[in-house]
């Protein structure tokens, strides 16, 4: 995902790209080695509500930056909290000029940290065609800073073009992580996957963000290998390690159509055609190791 800037993976001055066969089980999620952490931060989705001290519910209908199809509202049938899950639902709804609703939540000014293990395990809707969930973090300091300097870092997004072409949308997905000093100057790094089993078979799966003052990593249900992997030491590239050693927040959210999937025609959208589909979010936790120097407020 990405803000109301610019679009994505068409602007930018330089574009990092890793590809992979991602392979594994749907075990209980082992890597990245969690030795030395400790659980700092939770939502289990416990209760009836969501917890408005740990998220904030958006209300948009600006396209996101990627021109999505959406408006974002804050109402319970697009965002509740049900059965120990975060619910976010897509609906085809008429609402201000938008054919579709749906749920997006952040944490911004409520929960933020620097460095950790970030996880959240989740259940997909089927996003053929035109369905694009995911789980990411942005800069605390966006409003100060902006966007792209704020920093940005997918870990998880499905529903792109290229797996709708391949007939892969269930097994196609990315993690990506963007930076620059302006949206004209945005540089980014994608890893695209093309998981071996599918990742909505309505079974939950477990998506991980290794974060340290040397790397980033991202890994999909305890597989060993991460599917991307970014140096953000004063070695790494395009001067990457000036946006990502700052608090960050985290969203959650289920966009409609846009730039991603590569649909802008709502009578394209063919995942919504029961009228509704849902994203479910069984935990988000924040694990951190005292001896990286972490901060973290809640």
């Amino acid at each position: 995902m990405k803000v109301k800037v610019t679009v994505k993976y068409l602007v930018c001055a330089c574009l990092l790209l890793s590809s992979c066969m991602c392979a594994g089980t749907t075990a209980m999620a082992a890597s990245p080695d969690k030795t030395g952490y400790e659980l700092v931060w939770e939502d289990d989705f416990d209760g009836d509500t969501l917890n408005r001290n740990h998220w904030n519910v958006e209300i948009n209908g600006s396209g996101c930056g990627n021109a999505e199809l959406q408006y974002y509202i804050d109402d319970t049938a697009n965002v509740a909290v049900r059965n120990g899950n975060l619910v976010l639902t897509a609906r085809v709804q008429t609402y201000a000029g938008k054919e579709f609703t749906s749920g997006r939540v952040n944490t911004q000014g409520k929960v933020a940290f620097k460095y950790g293990i970030i996880e959240a395990r989740i259940k997909f809707p089927r996003t053929a065609n035109g369905l694009w969930p995911a789980f990411w973090m942005m800069g605390n300091d966006i409003k100060e800073a902006g966007w792209p300097r704020c920093g940005e870092t997918d870990i998880l997004e499905m529903g792109h073009a290229d797996g709708i072409a391949a007939g892969r949308q269930e097994q196609l997905f990315n993690g990506a992580m963007h930076w620059g000093e302006s949206p004209d100057k945005h540089i980014q790094t994608v890893g695209a996957c093309t998981n071996s089993y599918s990742l909505q078979d309505g079974k939950y799966h477990t998506f991980s963000l290794l974060w340290t003052p040397e790397v980033i990593e991202m890994y999909v249900d305890g597989n060993d290998t991460p599917y991307l992997s970014v140096d953000i030491s004063r070695n790494g590239e395009n001067d990457v390690w000036k946006y990502f050693h700052k608090e960050n927040f985290i969203l959650l959210n289920l966009a409609v159509g846009g730039n991603f999937p590569n649909i802008h025609n709502a009578e394209k959208i063919t995942a919504l055609k029961n009228g509704s589909a849902e994203m479910l979010v069984d935990y988000v936790r924040v694990y951190q190791n005292k001896a990286t120097g972490i901060t973290h407020r809640q």
